[in-house]
């Protein structure tokens, strides 16, 4: 049953983290509110109610994550830790099944990110060794104040020791002026450094931008319509916005950090290997919670991003099938679905914050401490004659230069971590594989063919049913039938969106699912109920069906539609922009712009799925009369729900919990006083 068939499906199909719908939530605790009156009979809605509370689930959160409400320190300390080991495990079961996951939106693995960012960055050359060329230059003449520093406080120290004051003023003076000039110079290449790194991560984002735009549009619209729309808004936004702050600010800022940190340990291993002893030490330290980190925080945050999927995989549904959620009393059953998809949320986001916490603990203790060793070692040196009071003060100095961009690489990294996981996330859209390959075979004439027509968006749980049709060419068959039926499905067959599970659908000779994509809407189009505007002109908005398209074409095609008339009325005519934040248009008139689209791509065949719905029945009668001069030669499937239409069509297929029951023209099939009579009668009392 597809999702145009029904609008009570949706609200109990499985989210995107894998949880059941809605239909395992029980809480007879949740009733409904008593001056609500459901628009139900009473039986059916004492049904409804009966049959949403009986079903007992798990609780999304279990009451291990819970913490205890009277502990001593200690159980409460254990039962921390237990909580955060059960967060871990479930972070790796959402990890694995998303890998594996046979329907949704799969994740990429690391070695596939790694190659997508080392691509990248190999694009960018030029940029990349500009970045470190600048940054090692604005490191090196940073590093070299300290050393100048330390040397001027040995030189001092000897010549005031010796009588020679004026000397060691003067040692002083030349001191300032080098120290002034390095300045000058590390502003220099610090300019240089931030510009090219600004430069490169913008070059990077655009790329990496269109990279996702090409794998979202290669998407078969099969998996599309499998996955739940949360999870792909989530990863069309939250993650390409993680993914562009990580890219535009935080990996330029890590390959700044690197450089730094790396230089200036190498300056304090060569102005005294004893005096650097405790920032190696600590760092050493502070790394193992480092890499303990970066071994568990990508599993955390892909949990994280599912988690926001659910969260909006529910709110969408709930949205969506709002009448659906009204009229069967299930207003408290969905807030109650909401606040649990918040709540397992919530337990993905402690995960997060309590590595967080421990890295940035450790972090916290080795920024602090190595001044005081230092020191500490600095006296004992000095006092053995280990170390100058210059070297100390070089090492004073170093360890401070080195800790604040010690500190910056370890906060990028998270950053990156965090982008890593949503590039993870987009790059799985790019590994979604095909769903038909192109052949070599092309029609040899129009004729649409669909023989024992069979599929199933579950497996085992057909929603078609061995259904057979062949249409002539220039015929106008419409399918009729009851919400669920599957009407919308079997159009979807017909114009090669799926594949069947079994049985074929030809044109020409050629099954569908084999021709290229740009040869198959030459040879069938489908327009459903469904529409979008792109921010662009009219003109833009119209030729997305055949670029090149002249001015006079697109008339035509708006004429056809009779929307040529409204169009012209606008401010600027074709040229206006439409679109968020331009004008905006009535769900009538985008359809409109979407069946001018359908006129300008010019198939033999068109599939209309209920194409005028969102349009008021006048405009719809008329625009359905004007359009029928432009369909004469081609063959038309128009699923509706106006049965003015079917009156109209050649044949009248009548589908039935995914068979066709009756097949014949409108006057035959009121004769025969079954199904169709049945609704013809209903329509028109």
């Amino acid at each position: 049953m597809s999702r145009a068939d029904s609008t009570v499906a949706t609200t109990g199909a499985p989210d995107a983290a894998g949880a059941p719908g809605v239909t395992g939530i029980a809480d007879t605790t949740d009733v409904a509110d008593a001056t609500w009156v459901s628009p139900l009979p009473d039986v059916l809605a004492a049904e409804s109610a009966r049959t949403w509370d009986s079903a007992v689930h798990a609780p999304a959160v279990p009451d291990e994550l819970r913490p205890p409400q009277s502990a001593s320190v200690g159980e409460r300390l254990s039962a921390l830790h237990r909580r955060h080991l059960l967060r871990e495990r479930r972070a790796q079961e959402f990890v694995a099944d998303t890998m594996n996951a046979r329907t949704g939106l799969p994740i990429a693995d690391n070695a596939r990110v790694v190659r997508f960012i080392g691509g990248l960055l190999s694009q960018e050359r030029l940029l990349v060794v500009s970045v470190v060329l600048a940054n090692a230059l604005a490191a090196t003449a940073g590093l070299l104040v300290p050393r100048l520093l330390g040397e001027l406080v040995d030189s001092t120290v000897a010549d005031v020791e010796a009588g020679r004051v004026d000397a060691a003023l003067a040692g002083a003076n030349s001191a300032a002026l080098v120290v002034a000039g390095l300045v000058v110079v590390q502003s220099a290449f610090t300019f240089a450094a931030k510009m090219s790194s600004t430069v490169l991560g913008q070059s990077v984002l655009a790329t990496a931008r269109e990279y996702i735009v090409h794998a979202i549009l290669r998407l078969p619209l099969s998996r599309v319509e499998s996955a739940s729309s949360g999870d792909l808004v989530t990863r069309v936004t939250r993650d390409v916005g993680t993914m562009s702050e990580s890219v535009r600010w935080a990996l330029p800022e890590a390959i700044i950090a690197s450089i730094t940190v790396v230089l200036t340990l190498v300056a304090m291993v060569s102005n005294s290997p004893l005096l650097s002893l405790p920032s190696i030490v600590l760092m050493s330290l502070a790394l193992f919670q480092v890499r303990r980190y970066l071994g568990r925080a990508p599993k955390g945050y892909l949990t994280e991003g599912g988690t926001y999927s659910r969260i909006n995989t529910t709110l969408t549904e709930t949205v969506e099938g709002a009448r659906t959620v009204e009229a069967l009393g299930l207003t408290h059953h969905r807030l109650r679905r909401g606040d649990e998809d918040i709540e397992v949320s919530g337990q993905a986001e402690r995960y997060t914050m309590t590595l967080r916490n421990l890295l940035f603990a450790v972090m916290d203790i080795a920024f602090s401490l190595p001044r005081v060793l230092v020191l500490l070692l600095g006296a004992i040196g000095y006092a053995q004659g280990w170390a100058t009071l210059g070297q100390i003060t070089t090492a004073i100095l170093y360890t401070e230069a080195l800790w604040g961009p010690f500190d910056m690489l370890v906060h990028t990294v998270d950053r990156v971590q965090v982008g890593i996981a949503s590039t993870t996330r987009l790059l799985g859209i790019a590994t979604v594989p095909p769903d038909r390959e192109a052949g070599a075979d092309r029609p040899t004439g129009p004729e649409l063919v669909g023989t024992d027509l069979r599929y199933a968006y579950r497996a085992g749980h057909d929603v078609l049913h061995g259904i057979d049709l062949d249409l002539s060419t220039g015929e106008r068959l419409a399918i009729v039938g009851p919400s669920g039926s599957g009407k919308s499905t079997l159009g979807r067959l017909l114009s090669g969106i799926h594949g069947p599970r079994t049985g074929s659908v030809t044109v020409g000779g050629v099954e569908l699912t084999s021709l290229p994509l740009d040869q198959l809407r030459t040879e069938v189009a489908l327009v459903t109920q469904e529409h979008h505007v792109f921010i662009g002109s009219v003109r833009d908005n119209v030729v997305l069906a055949r670029e090149g398209s002249t001015d006079d074409e697109v008339r035509e095609a708006l004429r056809a539609v009779d929307a040529l008339d409204w169009v012209e009325r606008l401010p600027e005519g074709l040229d206006t922009k439409l679109g968020s934040g331009h004008q905006a248009l009535t769900p009538g008139r985008a359809q409109q712009i979407a069946l001018a689209r359908l006129i300008l791509a010019d198939p033999h065949t068109i599939v209309l799925d209920e194409a005028t719905s969102l349009i008021d029945p006048r405009t719809a009668r008329h625009l359905e009369g004007s359009m029928n001069a432009l369909l004469t030669g081609r063959t038309v499937v128009a699923i509706a729900h106006r049965l003015h239409t079917a009156h109209d069509a050649d044949r009248i297929a009548v589908v039935i919990d995914g068979r066709v029951a009756e097949l014949g023209s409108h006057d035959e099939l009121v004769e025969q006083e079954g199904e169709y009579a049945a609704l013809w009668r209903a329509w028109t009392s």
